[in-house]
């Protein structure tokens, strides 16, 4: 899938998915809805509305400043949630939920990161089985992703404010497990938080954000 501000252009991709991505959340906050959300896939191109009194965003997405990006992303946002209403008839209310969580925390010997002081045109999170790196990402990215990879939300509460580098390399089939075995060596997601980047993942409960589908339509031919 690819973007500009205020567009989309997306194939074969779920309507769950693109759900997902338009209001911010992880799958296992969406419910509700028939189940062809998630199996039939549909191409999706929707050229931006263009606003003649406001500034066009740096083709450069280095140049970017970290406002910039996120009034980038809120823009994108409000764009696929209006694609959703007018071709799905999608109509979601959200709700808050008491959900088991995990908190992200600096660990005993302290944070083991590469402070970037400079970011590049290189910044975000790359994903691999087993492995996930990190470039000029802040911590609230990380407990984004990490919130997919352990399927439960991840608070950051490291207090770390800069954006760093970082790898991390685990047993991805003992992830949900929390434990390692002889047949998948290597450490659980876990451990290598902690041995690796210096950080930790303590569960507890707390409020969570859902969105709930009212109702949803297949959409009509273009």
């Amino acid at each position: 899938m690819t973007d500009k501000v205020g567009g989309l252009n997306a194939t074969n991709m779920p309507v769950r998915a693109l759900i997902t991505m338009a209001y911010g959340i992880r799958d296992f906050q969406l419910s509700g809805g028939p189940g062809w959300i998630g199996t039939e896939r549909y191409d999706i191109i929707a050229k931006p509305e263009r606003n003649p009194d406001a500034a066009e965003p740096p083709a450069d997405t280095s140049t970017m400043t970290d406002d910039q990006i996120k009034a980038r992303d809120a823009q994108w946002k409000e764009r696929a949630q209006a694609l959703l209403a007018e071709r799905f008839g999608l109509a979601v209310h959200k709700e808050m939920k008491e959900q088991p969580i995990y908190v992200l925390t600096v660990a005993k010997n302290g944070p083991k990161l590469t402070l970037i002081e400079s970011p590049g045109a290189r910044r975000g999170i790359t994903s691999n089985r087993g492995r996930i790196q990190g470039y000029a990402t802040t911590m609230e990215m990380l407990a984004l992703n990490l919130a997919s990879t352990v399927g439960k939300p991840v608070i950051d509460k490291t207090g770390l404010n800069g954006r760093y580098d970082w790898v991390l390399q685990f047993a991805p089939d003992e992830v949900a497990a929390g434990s390692q075995n002889a047949e998948n060596p290597g450490p659980t997601l876990f451990t290598a938080l902690q041995e690796q980047v210096g950080l930790k993942l303590d569960a507890t409960k707390g409020p969570v954000e859902n969105v709930v589908i009212d109702h949803i339509d297949r959409p009509s031919p273009n």
